[in-house]
């Protein structure tokens, strides 16, 4: 009996099936993308004088491993935050401020110019906490120059600089720049964040 020769299969096509096999999983899989914290770190100023900041122009938010919020030395309640930030960064304490309308308290911050928020955090405290009380802070500051923007140019800080990035919107980019640029000189974001 003579010994029959299998069949031999055909493997020139396999690399190429291969190939688009793996070019269609890359081109139909989603990477998921981390997205972080959009902050602006300030520019690294060379002086020799040290700056004094008096410790009522800062306002301290402490968080520990508990997500249990403690304020300017008392607990408080994650809702109430935004209220305090607002009152501390608008009291015009030293009467500098003639557009703030807080309380003029002298034991609180001179002025927005000078007032800082000091957040720190333990590291045990939990990424949501952490980024509802940043949010409770930005949304203080993002409120204050809404207010002085309605009462200087009667249009929300918000929607000028939604409009600043819009690529299509019709305005003077120029002017409008200036006026972002004025309220945010008005009430400078000013915040400090320490981990424990």
């Amino acid at each position: 009996m003579s010994k029959r020769a299998a069949p031999e299969v055909n493997a020139g096509s396999m690399a190429d099936i291969a190939f688009l096999l793996l070019i269609f999983f890359l081109v139909t899989t989603t990477i998921e993308t981390d997205s972080g914290i959009n902050r602006k770190l300030p520019p690294i100023e060379e002086s020799d004088v040290d700056v004094v900041i008096k410790q009522k122009n800062i306002f301290t938010v402490l968080l520990n491993g508990r997500d249990q919020l403690l304020v300017e030395d008392n607990i408080m309640e994650l809702k109430d935050l935004r209220k305090a930030a607002r009152e501390f960064l608008d009291n015009g304490g030293d009467k500098s401020c003639n557009y703030c309308k807080g309380k003029r308290d002298p034991g609180s911050s001179d002025n927005p110019d000078k007032a800082i928020i000091s957040l720190k955090n333990e590291r045990e405290t939990s990424y949501k906490t952490y980024i509802a009380v940043q949010n409770e802070l930005v949304a203080a500051y993002n409120e204050l120059r809404d207010d002085r923007a309605m009462a200087l140019y009667g249009k929300p800080f918000t929607e000028m600089e939604a409009d600043y990035k819009n690529v299509d919107w019709p305005g003077n980019k120029d002017k409008l720049k200036e006026k972002i640029d004025k309220i945010k000189s008005d009430y400078p974001q000013k915040l400090s964040e320490v981990q424990n």
